[in-house]
């Protein structure tokens, strides 16, 4: 009988992980994606843009994940858990910069504005992963 709630419990565990990691995504992603259009219409190069805009979503996203989204007895907001994600932060926003650059050399800055959603998508499913079982873990 316990093996069936333990297994129940964690399933919806996943499915508010996921509904809170989403909806915290998309704000993260739209402050993110507004500072890195602002900046590149400015005149900044798009890595540069792209980098500051991911700063400015992360700030916000490590704070409100590790309070609400993966909040529990088996999780912390402490050292450890900080570089864990500066560490995730780094490969993606290295990913993320080397597609969108790519993209911009490839096609142009307006495509690489449209692109980076999709992009973003693609590293913020790693990025669940990740923080679900790696960063916030005690």
């Amino acid at each position: 009988m316990s093996r069936v709630l333990n297994h129940e419990l964690r399933a919806m565990s996943l499915g508010r992980h996921a509904r809170h990691y989403l909806l915290i995504g998309i704000v993260q992603w739209l402050v993110d994606w507004g500072v890195m259009v602002l900046l590149t219409h400015y005149g900044m190069q798009v890595e540069a843009g792209n980098v500051m805009g991911r700063v400015s979503g992360a700030l916000l996203g490590y704070w409100l994940n590790g309070k609400l989204t993966f909040a529990g007895d088996d999780t912390a907001l402490g050292r450890t858990q900080l570089a864990r994600f500066v560490l995730m932060w780094l490969g993606t926003t290295i990913a993320s910069t080397w597609a969108l650059g790519a993209i911009d050399d490839a096609v142009g800055l307006k495509w690489a504005w449209l692109a980076k959603p999709g992009v973003e998508l693609v590293l913020g499913a790693i990025g669940f992963f990740l923080s679900r079982h790696w960063v916030y873990k005690r």
